[in-house]
């Protein structure tokens, strides 16, 4: 049974039609990503579970029960919000407990539940001070510690790393799927931030237009995505429009491009082309080979950009097409104008509907 579950949720702002059917379960102690550009829907979904929006129509499951209709507070979850949303009158531990004086709950008590959860967010000892007195990196723990002092079993957390700095952010995400695993807790992460999901999910889902266009593991979503959305958000990617002109089986089907013919593979189960069909083709940047031998693909380099640990290439590969190729720990730099030859593996070159 999962944890979680949205079961056919619409949501409306008036004749804005932010969810539009979203379905979706998550699993009981696993770390789920929803995923997308802005106005996407991610933010609404996370609110309609948290009890903070009401669905149009449709409805949210915690451990199998309808809780649609139940207020927030009586629901399970605790939610860390992209501002903190800390009160700066008040102390740490004032801000961390003041949930558990709202419950009634005995001051020994949140006296001991305070102290436990600082040393769960690697803050002991800091009752006492001030939130003025903090980084934005602890804020957010302090933060954290507040929506963990309730005991929930889910936590919801909409981008709250987006107002630290990139070293911070870095820290954060190791310590925020810490905390989740080792406290066992369902968690549901809202960011537009691709190496976060990537990073931290045990699986994601990527949503657009209010609807998800594809759920899967971190591995899953990276390299077999079902739609060119998908392929192109997810990462860096080069799509090029061509038409199937050979079909030998999911994991053989030949698309005639104006660049050169190229054999792909189909990773969306419920689509399958046929002779002459307009398709997209998409190929990692990483996944295509500088090489003199085998390719299928030739070009000339019309740009590098020297990464440090990568090089990046973009090739004219003829009639207006250019490609951008990476090149990792590159133990020669090609210059601009240098004549190449691509190769590409089979299982590297996807297949999508055009």
């Amino acid at each position: 049974m999962d944890a979680i579950r949205a079961d056919s949720v619409v949501k409306d702002f008036g004749e804005v039609r932010a969810l539009n059917g979203v379905s979706l379960g998550v699993e009981a102690g696993e770390l789920f990503f929803l995923l997308g550009g802005s106005g996407c829907g991610k933010t609404t979904l996370l609110r309609c579970i948290a009890g903070l929006e009401d669905p149009t129509s449709g409805k949210i499951f915690f451990d199998g029960e309808d809780v649609t209709a139940l207020p927030t507070h009586k629901r399970e979850a605790a939610m860390v919000f992209q501002s903190y949303a800390l009160w700066p009158h008040m102390t740490v531990g004032q801000n961390i407990g003041f949930g558990l004086e709202e419950r009634k709950v005995p001051k020994s008590e949140i006296a001991h539940r305070v102290k436990e959860v600082l040393e769960m967010v690697r803050m002991p000892g800091f009752e006492g001070r001030g939130i003025d007195q903090m980084s934005g990196g602890q804020q957010q723990r302090v933060s954290l510690a507040r929506a963990l002092v309730v005991k929930p079993k889910c936590l919801l957390l909409d981008e709250p790393l987006s107002n630290l700095d990139a070293q911070l952010r870095l820290e954060m995400r190791s310590e925020i799927r810490r905390i989740v695993k080792e406290n066992g807790l369902t968690g549901v992460y809202v960011t537009h931030d691709q190496a976060e999901a990537l990073s931290m999910a045990d699986r994601l889902a990527v949503m657009d237009g209010g609807r998800i266009e594809q759920v899967g593991t971190p591995e899953q979503i990276y390299r077999n995505p079902n739609t060119s959305y998908v392929a192109s958000f997810i990462g860096e990617t080069n799509l090029l429009s061509g038409k199937v002109s050979n079909v030998q089986g999911r994991d053989a089907v030949a698309v005639a491009t104006k660049a050169g013919e190229l054999v792909g593979r189909i990773t969306d189960d419920q689509w399958m082309p046929v002779s002459e069909d307009r398709v997209q083709v998409s190929i990692r940047p990483e996944a295509i080979r500088i090489s003199p031998q085998g390719a299928q693909l030739n070009g000339k380099v019309m740009e590098k950009m020297y990464l440090g640990e990568s090089i990046q290439y973009r090739v004219d590969i003829g009639e207006g097409i250019e490609v951008q190729v990476s090149e990792m720990n590159p133990r020669a730099v090609l210059e601009e104008g240098a004549q190449v030859g691509l190769k590409i593996q089979v299982e590297d070159v996807v297949l999508l509907r055009d």
